[in-house]
């Protein structure tokens, strides 16, 4: 399952995110999205679990939890649909 992870403080890399879910169960990636101009992250994410029930426990768990300096937000990702802009 494909997690969103938003208000991601700016320091936070991307081992700390894979670290934080890793304790829901087995995390197949985490990327931290980067602006292309200034090199820096942009203050979401995206972690891929490879179970859905760990990953629906790691939403659960962490959806308004503190990482870094920030309260992050947690959900599942939803593929963008035509009608978004």
């Amino acid at each position: 399952m494909n997690i969103y992870v938003g208000s991601l403080d700016f320091k936070v890399k991307e081992n700390q995110l894979e670290e934080a879910f890793s304790a829901f169960g087995t995390v197949t990636s985490a990327r931290i999205i980067i602006d292309k101009v200034t090199r820096r992250s942009k203050g979401f994410a995206f972690v891929e679990m490879e179970n859905d029930q760990d990953a629906l426990a790691a939403i659960e768990a962490l959806n308004g939890s503190t990482l870094g300096n920030r309260t992050i937000i947690v959900n599942e990702s939803k593929p963008k649909s035509e009608n978004n802009y």
